[in-house]
């Protein structure tokens, strides 16, 4: 697969809406992005998180939602085994309500798109929508604690290792 996350960069650059994104955030992010499966878990069976073993996840872009408006997300896939979402068993041994959307946030925009450029935006979530930008493995969980919405000033709280059976 070519390295599609350089040509979706490369149209956000060139979009008519590219001076509004804030590129030094994207710099700032790279390294703590992360989708967001739970709030602080209310149990935690680590030993189970474990016996799950690595998680193949794929990341399909672009996604922009009505909650943080200004935000421009890639949609995660989580990797079904017997037919059973990985990342809804992360979030029942966890003790969480379990969903079916996980998003990571990379592209945050500084100032509202006029008509011209909301349309151009709209074009190219459409261009976008299911491609896929990346699939790997995950092979740990953070526990995060984070003091802003950007993960920004963040901490690793905890890795839990995912090694599968023993």
């Amino acid at each position: 697969m070519p390295d599609v996350e350089h040509l979706l960069e490369a149209e956000l650059r060139a979009a008519p809406f590219a001076a509004k994104i804030a590129w030094d955030i994207v710099r700032r992010r790279r390294g703590k992005l992360h989708a967001t499966l739970c709030g602080p878990p209310q149990a935690l069976d680590r030993a189970a998180l474990a016996a799950i073993g690595p998680i193949t996840l794929e990341l399909r872009g672009l996604f922009s939602g009505n909650v943080n408006h200004g935000r421009l997300y890639l949609r995660v896939y989580p990797e079904k085994r017997d037919g059973e979402n990985q990342l809804k068993r992360v979030q029942r041994l966890a003790g969480r309500r379990e969903t079916d959307l996980y998003l990571v946030g990379l592209y945050n925009l500084m100032d509202d798109l006029d008509a011209h450029e909301a349309a151009a935006l709209a074009a190219l979530i459409e261009r976008w929508w299911d491609r896929p930008i990346l699939r790997w493995q995950v092979d740990a969980l953070w526990l995060l604690s984070s003091w802003d919405d950007l993960v920004l000033d963040s901490a690793i709280d905890e890795t839990i290792p995912l090694c599968g059976p023993r």
